[in-house]
């Protein structure tokens, strides 16, 4: 029974990503900022736990955690991150660089640094970070983001590269505009057609995640159109 990591596993695509791998037989550690809540989403969870992302020791105690009750980490999911647009670059506050910066670049650092450890250990793994779309290339008032998601996948190719030999892999999938209750809320007059669904996006990281993608490695996988 695979042991599977995710973070951000109480919001939208965290939960359908944790139901999917659920739904796979996997046991389940999910990381968020709420014990409580995430216990409630999924009682028959192996562990909820609370963790700060962009702190490496209070994500390096989760990993402690998990290894001590699972035995192992096969997958690691990192969902967890933010979003924020309304400053020019010329206007950019130090402050937003760095919520961006922390929260989808330094975080998958900080995840890395327990992870990869045990990881290596089992001589075997799966790392799969979700960034976004928007960040191929720039956009008005989206500087920081699109820099701190962009910044997330340049680490994603040289963490594959790093460890390869190690008999892990090293992926991220980049989601368009993702259907959740948030987005509708944001954006009611947008065109969701072109929307991604979160549970199609869960089914896609599961199969990165398993034995049949087992070839694909060091990729960004486009989701929607």
């Amino acid at each position: 029974m695979a042991v599977v990591m995710i973070t951000g596993a109480a919001g939208a695509l965290g939960r359908a990503v944790a139901e999917r791998f659920a739904a796979g037989g996997a046991q389940l550690v999910l990381l968020d900022r709420d014990e409580a809540s995430l216990a409630a989403l999924f009682p028959r969870a192996a562990l909820c736990l609370a963790a700060d992302i962009t702190d490496a020791a209070s994500v390096g105690a989760a990993v402690d955690r998990a290894v001590a009750q699972c035995g192992r980490i096969d997958v690691l999911v990192h969902v967890a991150g933010g979003f924020e647009m309304g400053e020019p670059v010329h206007g950019l506050s130090r402050a937003s660089w760095d919520r961006m910066m922390n929260l989808n670049a330094w975080s998958f650092v900080a995840l890395a640094q327990g992870v990869v450890a045990q990881m290596r250990r089992q001589r075997s793994g799966t790392v799969i970070a979700v960034s976004a779309a928007a960040a191929a290339q720039g956009q008005a008032l989206k500087g920081a983001y699109i820099a701190s998601k962009s910044a997330l996948q340049r680490l994603v190719e040289s963490l594959a590269s790093e460890v390869a030999a190690d008999g892990i892999r090293v992926l991220s999938v980049a989601p368009t505009t993702l259907d959740t209750p948030a987005n509708r809320a944001a954006m009611p007059d947008a065109d969701r057609s072109a929307w991604v669904d979160t549970a199609r996006a869960a089914d896609t990281i599961a199969y990165l995640a398993s034995d049949a993608a087992g070839a694909v490695n060091a990729v960004h996988l486009r989701l929607g159109t």
